[in-house]
């Protein structure tokens, strides 16, 4: 990604902890800390889409809400066009939520099933926008609709009557209705069939490029992520442990845990997805509760050290390419 591009987010040392109500018997018992999010940097460029991955648990969906808002910081900034949004008044913030929007994962839950579809898209409208009248309101949701491929004789009917492709349509419409700079996509595909997915990513490709968006676009599914993403950040335990171009980090991951996250993905080549060697981890995923010290992925490494239980890593590097390992260098 050529760093020429105007950097839109600046997401820096982000963390976002939570209090545990303590199960101890003793009364005045202090609450625990779970560790989300606990130290996370990116830089989101104008027309690019930054993949996120991890497995279940490390923070991904925390991540993106704490960005747009939908969870509170407990620190870091969160810098959107020069403007740290955590420090905004509401008012303002109010305003820039206007070019911050999201995509949800299950896409049936996310619409309100006693509004029509075609209320459901133009609710941002009439919340930012309320001048509009009824008619420049719904020629907008009907233009919006064709954009993302449903048909306008269906704007009375509700999200019950649709499949949940169709569902994320109309989700990706609300998204779009206000013409946002960038679009969070949350697992967007994950409740999806297979076919449906690669009509859904297809979809948000020919959008962004059209458009001109920004996305951050997370999920399990690394070969949906590499063909999407233009940069791909590696999550773990709440903690960025690799970033870079996609191109690069699927071939030729540097970090433990990326190498392993890539070993798993499945080559369309039958011979050589057989002959091919799967990086095994051991153990599970430890508790955000009570994360190891150091760095948060030597329980499960198979290159730890001693070193590793006394001194956490930061992420070193480029924007080409960074892993937040002590053995390893960029």
């Amino acid at each position: 990604m050529s760093t020429d591009k105007k950097v839109l987010l600046d997401v820096k040392d982000l963390k976002v902890h939570f209090s545990i109500a303590s199960k101890s018997a003793w009364p005045f018992s202090k609450p625990s800390k779970l560790k989300a999010v606990d130290g996370v940097d990116i830089r989101l460029f104008e027309g690019e889409t930054l993949g996120v991955v991890g497995e279940s648990g490390c923070g991904k969906s925390t991540f993106a809400r704490a960005i747009i808002g939908l969870v509170e910081a407990t620190d870091g900034e969160v810098v959107w066009l020069g403007q740290d949004v955590t420090k905004m008044r509401d008012v303002q913030r109010r305003e820039t939520r206007k070019d911050m929007q999201m995509i949800f994962q299950d896409p049936l839950a996310s619409l309100n099933p006693r509004m029509t579809i075609g209320d459901i898209i133009a609710e941002p409208l009439k919340t930012f926008y309320p001048e509009l009248s009824k008619t420049e309101v719904k020629d907008r949701v009907k233009e919006m609709m064709a954009k993302v491929g449903l048909l306008p004789n269906v704007i009375n009917r509700y999200p019950h009557e649709f499949s949940g492709g169709q569902c994320q349509r109309i989700g990706i419409a609300r998204a779009l209705i206000l013409n946002p700079k960038m679009i969070i996509c949350d697992e967007p595909v994950s409740a999806l069939d297979v076919s449906i997915q690669a009509q859904v990513v297809n979809l948000l490709k020919e959008i962004q490029q059209e458009l001109g968006l920004s996305l951050v676009f997370i999920a399990h599914d690394l070969s949906v992520v590499k063909h999407i993403s233009d940069r791909v950040l590696v999550m773990y335990l709440g903690n960025a442990v690799e970033m870079g171009e996609a191109e690069e980090l699927f071939a030729d991951p540097k970090h433990p845990y990326t190498r392993a996250l890539m070993s798993a993905v499945p080559i369309p080549d039958p011979k050589i997805e057989r002959g091919k060697q799967i990086e095994m981890l051991e153990g599970d995923l430890p508790s955000p509760i009570n994360p190891p010290s150091g760095c948060v992925f030597r329980t499960r490494c198979p290159q730890a050290t001693a070193e590793c239980a006394q001194q956490r890593p930061t992420i070193k590097g480029t924007d080409v390419h960074s892993v937040s390992c002590l053995h390893v260098e960029v």
